[in-house]
């Protein structure tokens, strides 16, 4: 089924498959359309068997992971599989009800429970309603981290090992490749080459984690979501994603929006029983800030056959390049010893 298939034949395709699975009929009822993301098409959905009702999500994804040597990009199997190891060793993952396939008639993809709760970072840092929330969210990052980073990985055989290093080499080709050329990046990118960890310990990193891509209610965080670039890695890296300011969504908490870091820091290591490298969570604070800048160029730069720019919004994301960029330097001035090292 292709991607712009309509509502009604994802709704018949999908009952067919869940009734298979289920070993009973039922059927798919209120289908709706939730996301439009480049690679990945997401829908909610009731299935009515028998006489109970359960509320489910939907995801179709691609087929294959991305290109060996690049920023990792887990199939639909592979991203199933991850968060059913997570959320058996703890973590607040989605649980996963059904992996589909080509064989199904409807793509591939997966289909996971329902959480109710809100994922709007504006609504996060900013509503009254979480306000309580807000008060706890740090800590329960520093948990939620600290179970991610201790997941065996044995049986994830498939997930990439991204050392400091690994992961500058993919990002600077990722920029040489587009052709952007700006001398901000170039200082950025140097800065971070003469900076990286030569030590740190290995563990599953989920790489996304940040306000945005956690399902949150009035008790605080109810589910993390989007797995599919995790890799294994330096844990620091998640810590640093997460105090960005391009995912603070305009709140006054250095961490995510909502919270201060000492709460983090201090929930992260009494649940992991390892220290915080401070510098070390500065150092992936500003390279994810050049990830990001990166990331923008790249849509920018997009191109269809004919060499027209590939969207009017791409064209936009790619003028946020700076965004990240001027965070990336901010950083580096506020910084307690004047630049993490």
């Amino acid at each position: 089924m292709g991607p712009e298939a309509s509502s009604e034949a994802v709704a018949e395709s999908l009952g067919a498959a869940l009734s298979r699975h289920e070993g009973r009929p039922g059927r798919v009822q209120a289908l709706r359309r939730l996301t439009g993301g480049a690679t990945k098409r997401t829908w909610s959905f009731d299935w009515v068997c028998g006489e109970s009702t359960q509320a489910l999500i939907f995801q179709q994804t691609p087929g294959q992971s991305g290109p060996r040597g690049r920023v990792p990009k887990l199939d639909a199997h592979e991203d199933a599989s991850l968060m059913r190891v997570a959320r058996a060793h703890g973590a607040p993952a989605p649980r996963v009800h059904l992996l589909l396939t080509e064989g199904d008639g409807v793509g591939t993809g997966y289909v996971t429970e329902a959480v109710e709760g809100e994922t709007l970072g504006k609504k996060l840092v900013g509503d009254a309603a979480f306000a309580p929330a807000r008060g706890r969210m740090a800590s329960q990052c520093g948990r939620i981290l600290a179970t991610i980073h201790a997941t065996p990985t044995d049986q994830l055989s498939f997930l990439k090992t991204l050392s400091p290093g690994d992961e500058w080499e993919v990002y600077s080709g990722l920029l040489a490749e587009c052709g952007v050329r700006h001398p901000a990046l170039s200082y950025a990118l140097r800065w971070v080459r003469e900076r990286l960890p030569s030590r740190w310990r290995a563990g599953l990193v989920h790489a996304d984690f940040r306000t945005g891509n956690l399902i949150v209610g009035p008790d605080g965080i109810r589910c993390v979501l989007d797995w599919e670039i995790a890799r294994i890695g330096d844990p620091m890296q998640d810590l640093g994603v997460l105090c960005m300011r391009s995912w603070r969504f305009g709140g006054s908490g250095e961490v995510g929006g909502f919270g201060d870091r000492e709460d983090l820091y201090a929930a992260y290591e009494e649940a992991s029983g390892h220290a915080v490298d401070r510098e070390r969570v500065r150092f992936w604070e500003a390279f994810s800030n050049l990830k990001w800048a990166i990331a923008c160029a790249r849509r920018g730069s997009g191109r269809r056959d004919d060499g027209s720019p590939a969207s009017l919004e791409l064209s936009a994301v790619g003028r946020r390049m700076e965004e990240p960029l001027w965070d990336f330097f901010t950083l580096l001035s506020t910084s307690p010893k004047g630049a993490p090292r």
